[in-house]
């Protein structure tokens, strides 16, 4: 029969391993090199192997830098042939493949079936090493180096002993600052071609990548990849230690750092290391004195953007209105009107009703806050900040958000919470990476790393990073306590407080976690919740480095490293460096056991031997 197919010419030489068959002997030696991984061509600039010459033709093009393939619409150029057949059909628009899970359109069926495998888990390549499977066929390529004894020619950076199977001398760019890509329209450099082609059609105003849904059109495949979310919501990246999903791959590569650790951009200077290369970039200007954002009213340079932004407001609100009474100078005409009234009405005058029924005398405001609160004596200059914190006494909350119909007594609070919706976050923390809506939360947020502590309290010289918890620490020395709960009369220190004891009576739960739908009756309960799914541990350790995602808990390790015991037992003299470990112990002395299984009454003094015992009636059920 073989005889026969090779006299016809059908079928001629077939591969014995896997029944492939090819017209020309040359073509089935290439083939079988994939079975037997012998490479005999080899690379002699990084001594990389390849089992065809074509290959290795094709590879020597990334030492000379050689592009030989050029797109007659845009310009770019490609090292293969083949990849430029590809990028041709983004400006065609030919996308005749779609994924009947998510209608995404691909211009290969190759890329659609490699993209389906996302939707149905399938990873069909399988290492016959250690079993690891693959969605892509070239990422086991890859993977199979390490194993077939060719970690040697994976490429180590001498920086920082990072690993490259490919891309090492881009990456060293980094370390050395060698930009050799130069931009003949502004003069700015790149590491790499590919940048300096990304960043030359902002000057072309190219954008070859057009959204097939409404029409927008993009500089970058990744910007497009990132805008087409809005239409699909697909977010096909999903990090496998969180959950969390991505519609751009980079953006996931980013977010697995967090988990990893992984800081892969290190200043050389002081050593310090960043997870995003655009905070790299920020932290050198220390050390090279490099502030490139100069003000234009005053000549003041900034190392960033966002810090000149908010010295040029200095300038945009000059002082213009001075009070010809007292001297005081104000930004604009309104307060300045406001604060006319003082000298106007008299230091005597009376304050407007809060409300409410007291037959008491008034007591009378500094001259300049007119509006007094009956109920907690709190004083205002404004009317309109007087009526808003009269919501905290009375409870109304007249701004309802359309999206979830939670309320608020204020606008602006109601403002900040639809930023939750919105996922707008644009002050970014240079240390975690955490994002907030406004940049008076990443100033509070950044002394969880500076350590930072601005406000002492005179009584007991006690430190605080925050304003909001310095006042509030006062009352515990006045004692005051402001804030009544109508239903019980419980007191309260601070409204927050207050609001959250009532929805003890109300049971309400409106903090929504987006990701897994679970609800808390505080949003800190919400935010600790969040980095479950984020894997944020703000909290390090300073002697051993372990993150925690609440401060408490990092207080409870701190005694591993200091050996403190502060919870002594009452009977026998031990110690615990943890509450709850001591009232599991004093169990063993009172005997009580207040976990009761509810199948056989059996009772335990911990609540983990009871789960345990109750999976064995679960067993016993299925059985």
């Amino acid at each position: 029969m073989k005889a026969i197919a090779e006299h016809t010419g059908l079928y001629p030489k077939i591969c014995l391993e896997c029944g492939k068959s090819f017209r020309r002997s040359l073509n089935l030696l290439s083939h079988q090199r994939v079975h037997t991984g012998e490479r005999p061509y080899q690379c002699p600039k990084c001594r990389r192997s390849f089992a065809q010459q074509s290959s290795l033709t094709i590879h020597l093009r990334i030492h000379t830098g050689e592009t030989p393939y050029s797109c007659p619409q845009c310009g770019k150029c490609f090292r293969q042939s083949s990849n430029l057949l590809k990028h041709k059909q983004i400006h065609r628009g030919v996308r005749p493949h779609q994924c009947s899970d998510c209608g995404k359109c691909f211009a290969q069926r190759s890329n659609l079936i490699t993209h389906q495998r996302i939707h149905t888990g399938e990873m069909p390549f399988l290492c016959s090493e250690c079993g690891q499977a693959f969605r892509q066929h070239r990422s086991l390529l890859s993977h199979q180096r390490y194993h077939k004894g060719n970690v040697s020619n994976e490429y180590n950076c001498p920086e920082c002993g990072k690993n490259f199977i490919s891309h090492l001398v881009n990456h060293q760019r980094i370390h050395t600052g060698e930009k050799p890509y130069h931009c003949t329209d502004c003069g700015k450099n790149f590491i790499q071609n590919s940048a300096l082609k990304r960043h030359q059609r902002s000057h072309r105003g190219d954008r070859p990548y057009r959204c097939s849904d409404c029409g927008k059109s993009f500089s970058r495949n990744a910007h497009l990849a990132k805008h087409q979310g809005i239409h699909t919501g697909l977010k096909p990246y999903e990090c496998l230690d969180c959950g969390k999903k991505f519609s751009v791959k980079m953006n996931l590569v980013i977010h697995q750092r967090i988990h990893t650790g992984e800081k892969p951009y290190m200043c050389l200077e002081c050593g310090k290391s960043f997870s995003q290369r655009a905070h790299f970039i920020i932290h050198r200007r220390i050390h090279t004195g490099e502030k490139p954002y100069e003000c234009p009213d005053c000549g003041r340079a900034f190392r960033v953007s966002s810090h000149l932004v908010t010295h040029q407001k200095i300038h945009m609100a000059k002082t213009s209105f001075i009070c010809p009474d007292c001297g005081k100078s104000f930004n604009g005409s309104k307060q300045f009107v406001q604060h006319k009234r003082c000298h106007t009405t008299g230091e005597n005058r009376p304050l407007p009703n809060s409300g409410s029924d007291h037959s008491e005398p008034q007591q009378v405001c500094p001259t300049d806050k007119l509006y007094k609160c009956l109920e907690c004596g709190k004083c205002f200059t404004h009317s309109k900040n007087f009526s808003t914190h009269q919501r905290i006494h009375t409870g109304e909350k007249p701004y309802k958000c359309p999206e979830c119909g939670k309320r608020y007594g204020a606008s602006s609070t109601l403002s900040r919470h639809r930023k939750i919706h919105m996922e707008e976050k644009p002050y970014k923390c240079p240390d975690c990476d955490k994002s907030f809506s406004y940049k008076a939360d990443l100033i509070k947020h950044h002394r969880v790393h500076t350590g930072e502590k601005p406000y002492v309290c005179g009584e007991c010289g006690k430190s605080f990073s925050q304003s909001s918890n310095f006042v509030t620490h006062q009352r515990s020395h006045t004692g005051e306590k402001p804030y009544e709960c109508p239903d019980c009369g419980k007191s309260f220190t601070v409204s927050s407080s207050l609001i959250e004891h009532q929805r003890v009576h109300t049971a309400e739960k409106p903090f929504l976690c987006l990701e897994c739908g679970k609800s808390f009756n505080r949003s800190s309960h919400l935010s600790v919740h969040q980095r479950i799914h984020t894997g944020e541990r703000p909290f390090q350790c300073p002697d051993c480095g372990k993150g925690f995602t609440i401060l408490s808990t990092l207080s409870k390790h701190q005694r591993i490293h200091t050996g403190e015991k502060p919870y002594k037992c009452p009977k026998c003299e031990r110690s615990f460096r943890v509450s709850s470990i001591l009232t599991q112990h004093i169990r063993t002395h009172t005997g009580e056991k207040p976990y009761v299984c509810s199948e056989c009454a059996r009772s335990f003094s911990q609540k983990s031997p009871l789960i345990a015992h109750q999976k064995l009636h679960n067993r016993q059920k299925t059985w």
